[in-house]
């Protein structure tokens, strides 16, 4: 493991690093509920964030993590800056390309969400509109092609915070985000939704540097979470009431 150690730079960690434990060292972005976020005190919060504790704790590290854009993830890990990363990141052929992923763990689709009053209730109703995604995540290469067809504009933005406030603002008509995170949005702010109907994405997955010896470990705790009911019970307990 090439970023594991102890380090200055310490952005959170889950307890007090003790100095008889390797650190694990994880990237997120924390703008995506239910998968990552901040609660009202700073600190992270979420699926991916559990489900990190947990495989920390099966390899005997003390977790780390590491908040970043997540257009910056994939550099992070190519850079040796962190270990893994869980982001609710989709394994994509092309990111198949630049990391290693473990075996996917969770698998959501996409939506659209608009305002109530918008009218848009179909990728027919998109003609004309601006459509904004969370750059470097699936959701924005599958807007790409989408547009072509469908004669929408795409609008780029850094995270999906951003995202609902230009939805809010009217700088967008649609938001085009992971279905689990726009269900959220949609029961929070009273936005309206439509399934993308056109693609089923690749599920989450964990992302590691290219021939990470974590793969292989990280793949074995994923199957006994599952086998020992853990896996569906971080489900219930973030992602039940957005499926």
């Amino acid at each position: 493991m090439v970023a594991c150690g102890d380090s200055n730079n310490d952005e959170d960690s889950s307890t007090d690093a003790s100095q008889d434990k390797e650190v694990l060292k994880m990237a997120t972005s924390a703008d995506f509920p239910p998968f990552e976020s901040r609660d009202t005190e700073g600190n992270f919060e979420g699926f991916d964030i559990d489900l990190a504790h947990k495989i920390a704790e099966e390899l005997g590290y003390e977790l780390e993590i590491e908040d970043m854009s997540f257009d910056g993830l994939i550099g992070a890990l190519q850079s040796g800056r962190v270990d893994m990363v869980m982001a609710g990141m989709s394994t994509t052929e092309k990111r198949q390309k630049n990391v290693d992923f473990s075996n996917e763990y969770n698998r959501s689709g996409e939506m659209f969400i608009s305002k109530a009053d918008a009218s848009i209730e179909s990728l027919e109703n998109l003609e004309g509109k601006t459509v904004g995604v969370q750059l470097g995540t699936i959701q924005e290469e599958g807007a790409e092609k989408l547009s072509e067809e469908y004669g929408f504009e795409v609008k780029k933005v850094d995270d999906a915070s951003i995202l609902i406030q230009e939805l809010n603002s009217n700088r967008i008509d649609v938001g085009y985000m992971d279905k689990t995170v726009a269900v959220g949005y949609v029961d929070e702010q009273g936005f309206v939704g439509f399934d993308d109907p056109t693609t089923v994405s690749p599920g989450m997955g964990v992302a590691f540097p290219k021939d990470s010896e974590l793969v292989e470990d990280v793949n074995n705790i994923l199957e006994d979470l599952e086998e020992s009911g853990e896996l569906d019970e971080l489900k219930d307990k973030w992602l039940s009431d957005s499926e």
